[in-house]
């Protein structure tokens, strides 16, 4: 008898169907154990921990066994704090007993999550919550600046609430102020002292971006009895990238936007003795009027002065602004003669007013005065060298320059 190609095709589908169909009923009286739903291993494991009720020490590890009831073993363990923090853990071997390597965080509930297999390989599970007691001592973090809009040299600011000296401690901070910037951005805290860090990236912010800082400390251990407290998280809006040059020795300003030069100012700036620092400064402030007064800063004698001054941009805390300065027109363009400012005519002060804002960057080059101070006088981080910026990170000090897993905890690119 002789068949045709589909004839053979039909008759080896149909064989092939009925094997098949055998196979599954002479399977079906033998349930596989893997495709069961998890049973309640309630019976199985112990916990040192008791389920709800008055919340557990939380310098107390955690600890979960097997009780070896029909041979089951623990599979898997997860402990996720409210946060969705994972606990660190270790299992045995034998997967009769696993362990918290990482302290509890203090003053939250835990989630926990045991997977056991017995004998025949069927899975269990058993789910336990609880809390564990306060922190008896809190770090608090503030972040500033404010909320708001802010020009592309606006660095980070985080205060603490007690000093951290320990350089471990110090790391621990760290991992836990996490940075969301654009892609590619690289960026690091420094440490400014005991109670303060700055971030700032490598380079100047992307313009027109969006940046904001928390922390996942809340619980977190620090040093000792020290744990992180809740925070309030910030978001700054970027704005375009503004880059104000004063030249001292010219006697120009230059005003960019986005690396188009759009104004050139004649100016005056600081005479020798009150000589304009150099250096890059980010705008903190402005003023539509300020009164200006020298024996508030220092001077007196010959050299006080007593003015009103409008359309002020301040860039240092100890008094140095840019600003209308009606009284030294015929010097500007031509000669240095204030007392440190950056003085320009009315209109063109008003003109800066308006199109310059704060986090903004104004340097100044060329002027006998000494160097804008890096902290403490406003913001002057970017006068100091990334490698020696990335010095002052306890997690990056000493490491190669470049983006690291250290800094995946610290900074995390936006999507």
């Amino acid at each position: 008898m002789k068949h045709s190609p589909r004839l053979w095709a039909v008759i080896s589908c149909s064989l092939l169907v009925a094997s098949l169909g055998a196979g599954a009923t002479a399977c079906g009286s033998h349930e596989n154990p893997l495709s069961a739903r998890p049973h309640d291993a309630g019976e199985q494991i112990a916990f040192n921990q008791a389920q709800g009720g008055r919340p557990v020490d939380h310098n107390r590890p955690l600890e979960v066994t097997a009780k070896g009831a029909g041979g089951s073993r623990i599979t898997d363990v997860t402990a996720v704090d409210v946060h969705g923090r994972r606990l660190a853990g270790e299992l045995t071997a034998k997967g009769d007993r696993w362990h918290s390597t990482g302290p509890l965080a203090a003053g939250v509930r835990y989630t926990v999550t045991v997977r056991t297999e017995d004998e025949r390989g069927a899975p269990g599970q058993r789910t336990l919550t609880f809390a564990t007691t306060p922190a008896k001592k809190l770090l608090s973090v503030e972040f500033g600046p404010e909320k708001g809009k802010y020009g592309v040299g606006q660095p980070l600011t985080a205060d603490l609430g007690e000093p951290v000296k320990d350089k471990a401690a110090r790391a621990v901070v760290e991992r836990g102020l996490v940075v969301d910037a654009p892609p590619g951005v690289e960026g690091a805290w420094h440490w400014v002292d005991d109670k303060r860090l700055h971030f700032r990236p490598k380079e100047y912010w992307p313009a027109n971006s969006t940046v904001s800082v928390r922390s996942n400390l809340e619980g977190v251990r620090i040093d000792g009895e020290l744990h992180g407290a809740a925070s309030t998280p910030l978001t700054l809006e970027i704005g375009d990238r503004v880059e104000v040059i004063t030249d001292a020795a010219s006697h120009y300003l230059t005003f960019k936007r986005n690396g188009e030069v759009i104004n050139t100012i004649p100016v005056t700036t600081g005479k020798p003795g009150f000589s304009t620092r150099n250096g890059v400064k980010v705008v903190l402030g402005k003023q539509y009027y300020v009164r200006m007064r020298g024996d508030t800063v220092g001077i007196g004698g010959s050299e006080n002065y007593d003015l009103p001054v409008y359309y002020a941009t301040r860039v240092t805390w100890s008094g140095e602004y840019v600003h209308a300065a009606p009284w030294s027109v015929g010097s500007h363009g031509y000669a240095n003669v204030s007392h440190g400012c950056t003085g320009m005519s009315t209109g063109n002060a008003a003109w800066f007013y308006e199109n310059i804002t704060e986090g903004d960057i104004v340097q100044v080059v060329n002027s006998i005065g000494e160097d804008m101070d890096t902290f403490g006088n406003g913001f002057g981080d970017w006068n100091m060298d990334w490698k020696d910026w990335r010095e002052g990170s306890a997690l990056l000090a000493g490491t190669r320059d470049g983006r690291t897993a250290a800094d995946q905890a610290r900074l995390r690119p936006q999507v």
